[in-house]
């Protein structure tokens, strides 16, 4: 069934900065090529980290100096909120960006995924969960687990959940990213590809109109322009099924899950609390898909895209 078509591709050089829109993408296996090949870590923590613990990164912008090709991660170009440049491989690069965000930083570009301890949470209870999550009779079990203790008061702090409000159920997450900041071997959050679309948003924006509901705020790879008749949190439904984008074939996993990234300023728009809030009331915790590559190819600017 057609649902509509390719209206923005973006690729993100650095995970938690502003990403670059591109009229076309090769989409291999594990996504866009380039995309989050670079990422922040806390030195202190010895973690990956992003813009929800240090939201002046979320106004940077970050471009790639060269194409990506072939598996190379080239250093990139970062402007600052105050217009100043950067570059990834000038000598105090880990100052500069120390000195933005008012902490111990440091800039790394994609890791070997053999390289686990890269990779590897802070947290004992992430670590132990991620652990015994491999073995599906304790993953289903993970919803009752987190819903009291140190775990339910970690996962709120994590998806920036107020009291009263649900929290994720971890169950449904890859149990890999229980332990680790991302799958080894990437900087995603899940899963390499992020859809996204114009029906979403504008019953989002319908719900609360108060909002800037910028597709910046939620930095898909592919936003789809849906067609007329398409209406309402359309995404939500495709779980299981696969996804076309022109000769590029998804198979689509999990609603995304929203966190704090959400809501923090950015460029052209500010902080705003209430995007989240709406978000887990009205979307059931929910905006956008995840997916994997099924087949690769090129994407471009008004491709077709079909679910089946």
């Amino acid at each position: 069934m057609r649902i509509g078509t390719i209206k923005q591709i973006w690729r993100y050089a650095v995970k938690s900065m502003a990403g670059e829109q591109l009229e076309s993408c090769m989409v291999g296996e594990r996504g866009i090529s380039g995309d989050r090949g670079w990422a922040l870590r806390d030195d202190r923590t010895r973690e990956i980290t992003n813009g929800k613990h240090f939201p002046p990164l979320m106004q940077c912008a970050a471009r790639y100096r060269e194409s990506p090709s072939n598996g190379l991660i080239p250093h990139v170009e970062m402007i600052l909120p105050d217009g100043s440049q950067l570059s990834s491989d000038q000598e105090d690069i880990n100052e500069r960006l120390s000195e933005l965000v008012g902490h111990q930083i440091s800039l790394w570009p994609l890791q070997p995924a053999s390289n686990t301890e890269h990779y590897r949470r802070n947290s004992k209870t992430a670590r132990l969960l991620g652990r015994m999550a491999r073995f599906k009779p304790f993953r289903a079990a993970l919803p009752a687990l987190t819903s009291f203790g140190h775990a339910n008061a970690e996962l709120r702090e994590a998806f920036s959940r107020e009291p009263g409000e649900p929290v994720p159920d971890l169950s449904t997450l890859p149990p890999e990213i229980l332990e680790f900041t991302s799958p080894l071997g990437t900087y995603f959050d899940a899963f390499p590809i992020h859809v996204l679309t114009t029906a979403s948003l504008e019953l989002m924006s319908r719900l609360n109109p108060a909002a800037v509901w910028d597709v910046r705020r939620f930095r898909p790879n592919f936003l789809v322009e849906t067609d007329e008749h398409v209406r309402g949190l359309i995404e939500s439904e495709w779980s299981g099924q696969k996804i076309h984008l022109g000769s590029v074939e998804l198979k689509c996993e999990i609603p995304t899950v929203r966190c704090g990234m959400t809501i923090q300023a950015q460029k052209d728009f500010p902080k705003d609390p209430s995007i989240l809030r709406s978000i887990v009331k009205e979307a059931d915790q929910n905006l956008g898909i995840y997916a994997n590559v099924i087949t690769t190819g090129e994407v471009r600017i008004g491709d077709a895209v079909e679910v089946s």
